[in-house]
């Protein structure tokens, strides 16, 4: 019999509610013997910027704002990210669990299949590309990060299901304006989506189902619908108010 992991559904939610609500899980799988796998989007549309990185230095603030689109930093390390169209996905697990190799490469490969998986569903071939990509057609069609921390790790990316460079661009600060179409045709050359793979658009929930059966065979597990606790979304609650919402956590660096 399978292992049995939780899933989450959570839909749609501001940034600062779904970087919160990644570490309330991280935090308070301390000791617990069994992963969780979350799928999520972003509303309104975001711009998530690596642990190391600073605001100002990649995003147009001003524009973000008049745009109506979130900027939040991640825990995670990394680049920005410009969440738009796209299924997002987190897992939290023991990084003691024997299914989590100790070498960082190797979990990335493990956990990642999972997407590779779920796209193979959808009908588009693609593969783990190291460090931490999956690539159809020799492009990226999804990025990925992750952290160990308090004993457990999260690990969470995204599954483009159309890109949009010229927006991103638009809301990134880009060091010299005169590369801008470069830099745009650069882009749009090393990154597709599932809607470019297959020519078509296909509904998000369709997507959710591939991955969520992608990564189930993936990581050998049962994954069992539930709801966020009580505990987590009190404590998500309280991470949002005074970590993810302020611009002491966001304009750190």
């Amino acid at each position: 019999m399978a292992e049995k992991w939780r899933l989450l559904l959570t839909g749609d939610m501001d940034a600062a509610s779904n970087m919160a609500l990644d570490e309330a899980v991280l935090r308070l799988n301390k000791g617990k013997d069994i992963g969780t796998v979350r799928f999520y989007s972003w509303k309104p549309k975001a711009i998530s910027i690596g642990y190391f990185q600073g605001i100002r230095e990649e995003t147009d603030i001003e524009k973000c704002s008049a745009s109506g689109v979130d900027v939040v930093r991640r825990i995670t390390g990394g680049g920005a990210v410009y969440h738009d169209d796209e299924l997002t996905y987190s897992i939290i697990v023991d990084e003691k669990h024997p299914k989590i190799s100790d070498n960082i490469l190797d979990s990335y490969d493990f956990l990642c299949n999972g997407i590779v998986l779920g796209l193979k569903r959808l009908g588009i071939s693609s593969e783990f590309k190291p460090i931490n990509d999956i690539i159809s057609g020799g492009k990226k069609i999804s990025g990925n990060a992750q952290t160990r921390r308090l004993g457990n790790v999260l690990q969470h990316g995204t599954i483009l299901r159309t890109v949009d460079v010229r927006t991103m661009f638009d809301l990134l600060l880009v060091p010299d304006e005169k590369i801008r179409d470069k830099m745009i045709s650069a882009v749009e050359e090393r990154v597709t989506s599932i809607a470019q793979e297959l020519s078509q658009e296909i509904e998000h929930d369709m997507i959710q189902k591939a991955m969520i059966e992608g990564f189930s065979e993936a990581l050998g597990v049962e994954l069992v619908l539930q709801k966020i606790t009580s505990e987590e979304k009190e404590l998500m609650e309280k991470i949002r108010r005074e970590k993810y919402g302020t611009d002491t956590w966001n304009f750190k660096r």
